[in-house]
C-alpha cells in the first residue's frame, strides 16, 4: 500500500485530508504529523470518517513529531513514505487579517518573498530527513513552492515539485473555460498569478488546444476575488489529484509550481506515476524559466547561483527596519542564521501596532537585525 507522510494540521493540510478521503483509485495509508499531537489525531479521525462515508480507499493515522533534524529522521524512518507532502511553515499567510501589526506591514510593503526563510525552514528540514535516511521518499513541498523549491535545489536536497499557485490557477481557468480533459489546456503560472499583475504583458500565459488564450485575466476575475483561505479547499483538491496520480500512477494534466527545483510555475502532466513537463509546443523551457524569473520578480525574491538576492523593493524596506545583514540576501547554506535574523526583527515588529511607520530605533532589537 503506498504511504503518504503529510507534514502540517492548518488549514491546508485539512483541505488535502479531505480530499484525500475520497480517494477510490486504490488503498492509500496517509500519516498526519505535527507538533501538536491532538490537533494531528483530530484531522486524521475526520478524514477517516469522511473516507468510511464516502466509501473512499484511504487510511488515515497520526504522529506526532518535533521540527528538529533528528526527529524528523526518526519520523521518516518509522513511517517509510514513498511521499512527502509539507503543508507547514513558520509564516502564517492568515496573519494580515488576524493580528495585524508592524510586521505585516512590512511584508505588505516589502513584497511576499520577504517571508523565504520562515516558508523554507521545515521544507529544508524535511528533505534533508528524506536524504539521510536514504528513504528514496519523493518530497512535494506546499510552502511558497516557486522560492523554496530552487532553495531545496542549490542545497541538493530532493525536491519533486510543490502543490498550489501554478496548480490553483490552471484548474480555476480550466473551471472558467469549461474543459474537462485538462490535456488541451497549458497554463504557466507563479505565485504572483494569484493576484492580478500590473499589465497585461505579466499575466499568466494559457493556451489551449495550442493556442494562445486572450485575457486571462478575465477568466481569473472569480479566482482572484475570493479569499484565498477559502482557495485552499481547491488547493487541497489539486493536491489530492497530485498525490493520488504519482502513489497511484493515474494519468494527469496540470501545472504545478517548482518542478525539480525550477522557479515559479509550469505546466506538467504525471504518466505512470512519473512527472514531467509539459510546455507548449512555441515554448522552450529556457524561456519559460527565463519568463516565470521575470514575472516573479513582484515578489521580491529569486535564488541565483547558490544565493537567496532580494529585488530593491525588498532591499529598501529592510533597511528602513534597520535588518541591514538580511539587505542582500544570503547564501542558502546559511539559511537558518537568516531566519534567526528575520524571526528577532518579526518579533520586535510583532511588538508595534499596524499603520506606524517603521524605523530600525523603535522597539527592542533594533539594529542590524538580530544574531546568527
Amino acid at each position: 500500500m503506498p504511504r503518504l507522510l503529510l507534514l502540517g494540521t492548518g488549514s491546508l493540510a485539512t483541505a488535502v485530508c479531505c480530499a484525500l478521503a475520497h480517494v477510490r483509485t486504490g488503498d492509500l495509508h496517509v500519516t498526519v504529523a505535527g507538533r501538536g499531537g491532538r490537533a494531528a489525531a483530530e484531522l486524521a479521525h475526520v478524514a477517516g470518517v469522511r473516507a468510511h462515508s464516502a466509501g473512499g480507499t484511504a487510511a488515515f493515522a497520526a504522529a506526532r513529531t518535533g521540527l528538529r533534524p533528528r526527529e524528523l529522521r526518526q519520523l521518516v524512518t518509522e513511517e517509510r513514505p514513498d511521499l512527502v507532502l509539507v503543508c507547514a511553515s513558520a509564516h502564517s499567510p492568515w496573519e494580515r487579517e488576524r493580528t495585524p501589526s508592524a510586521w505585516t506591514d512590512l511584508v505588505t510593503a516589502a513584497g511576499f518573498g520577504l517571508t523565504l526563510p520562515f516558508q523554507a525552514d521545515l521544507a529544508v528540514r524535511a528533505a534533508g530527513a528524506v536524504a539521510a535516511t536514504g528513504s528514496g521518499a519523493r518530497l512535494v513541498n506546499a510552502c511558497f513552492p516557486d522560492a523554496v523549491n530552487p532553495v531545496l535545489h542549490a542545497l541538493g536536497l530532493p525536491v519533486l515539485c510543490g502543490v498550489g499557485n501554478a496548480g490553483l490557477v490552471a484548474a480555476s481557468l480550466a473551471h472558467a473555460l469549461d474543459v474537462r480533459d485538462t490535456g488541451r489546456l497549458r497554463v504557466l503560472a507563479h505565485h504572483v498569478h494569484l493576484a492580478r499583475p500590473r499589465g497585461a504583458e505579466e499575466e499568466a500565459r494559457v493556451w489551449l488546444d495550442g493556442a494562445r488564450v486572450p485575457d486571462p485575466a478575465r477568466h481569473l476575475a472569480p479566482m482572484r476575488a475570493t479569499p484565498r483561505e477559502r482557495l485552499n479547499l481547491v488547493t487541497g483538491q489539486t493536491a489530492a489529484r497530485l498525490v493520488t496520480a504519482l502513489l497511484h500512477g493515474v494519468d494527469l494534466d496540470t501545472s504545478v509550481p517548482g518542478p525539480g527545483g525550477m522557479p515559479g510555475g509550469y505546466p506538467a502532466r504525471v504518466r505512470d506515476g512519473k512527472l514531467e513537463l509539459a510546455l507548449p509546443a512555441d515554448l522552450d523551457r529556457a524561456a519559460a524559466t527565463s519568463w516565470n524569473r521575470k514575472v516573479g520578480a513582484r515578489d521580491g525574491v529569486d535564488v541565483v547561483d547558490g544565493a537567496v538576492r532580494f529585488t530593491e523593493r525588498v532591499r529598501e524596506s529592510l533597511r528602513r527596519a534597520g535588518a541591514h545583514a538580511l539587505v542582500d540576501g544570503f547564501p542558502v547554506r546559511e539559511l537558518d542564521a537568516a531566519r534567526t535574523r528575520l524571526d528577532t526583527l518579526r518579533t520586535r515588529l510583532r511588538a508595534l501596532p499596524a499603520g506606524e511607520p517603521v524605523t530600525a530605533g523603535r522597539g527592542r532589537g533594533a539594529g542590524h537585525g538580530g544574531h546568527s
